[in-house]
């Protein structure tokens, strides 16, 4: 079992990151992280990722079960995150938001680009899309769980995204990775700006044979 204090402060670290680069506004967006191989911490309904105190993190587990909430309820979002750790048990922590860019891509039937630069060639190699189903709702659940094995990120229809991956930090990083990709799309077509991606040969080497990072287990 993970030490559940240091998963609350890294978690309270990263809803206060993701307000402040702009990757969350309002009391929009909800994050989790594992804390056992069958418990999470999620945050409490209607929290402000930018502010949140210890009871504004619920321990859950893939039951359905919450811990020590104290009149508080877990993210209506909660099946979504519990889809995730029960298809992909080496995944710690989810990201759900509502980036300005991403959000507009995901309202959208644009395809986002991987072979751009480095980190969109690690982070965005498997992208999958999500029909739209009401925030909350058990379908939108079983939409992510039918998607959760074919990639790290999620674009939810006319919601937002949905990102996961073996820490906060990496989470962390895609998700800022993924925005920072979507920005750059639509300002290079407002602008008229043809952008050139790399070789696709070029980007399956680097994927498979570049010291950046290890490459990527999608053998599940």
């Amino acid at each position: 079992m993970k030490n559940i204090d240091k998963v609350r402060k890294e978690l309270q670290q990263t809803g206060k990151y993701m307000m402040e680069y702009g990757i969350a506004w309002g009391n929009s967006g909800n994050i989790s992280a594992r804390t056992s191989e069958d418990r999470y911490l999620i945050t409490a309904s209607g929290t402000f990722l930018g502010e949140l105190d210890d009871a504004d993190l619920i321990e859950c587990d893939l039951a359905g079960n919450s811990y020590g909430t104290e009149g508080r309820k877990a993210s209506k979002e909660t099946p979504m995150h519990r889809a995730v750790y029960e298809q992909r048990p080496e995944i710690n922590a989810v990201l759900h938001a509502s980036p300005f860019y991403s959000t507009l891509v995901a309202a959208s039937k644009i395809d986002i680009p991987t072979n751009w630069f480095i980190e969109t060639m690690y982070y965005l190699e498997k992208v999958e899309r999500v029909p739209y189903f009401h925030p909350g709702s058990e379908e939108l659940g079983e939409g992510v769980r039918a998607k959760a094995k074919s990639a790290n990120i999620l674009l939810l229809e006319n919601h937002g995204v949905l990102v996961y991956d073996t820490s906060i930090r990496e989470a962390r990083m895609a998700l800022q990775t993924l925005e920072m990709a979507c920005k750059m799309l639509v300002v290079s077509q407002s602008a008229g700006i043809e952008m050139t991606g790399l070789p696709h040969e070029t980007e399956r080497e680097f994927i498979e044979g570049a010291a950046y990072k290890p490459r990527r287990n999608w053998n599940f």
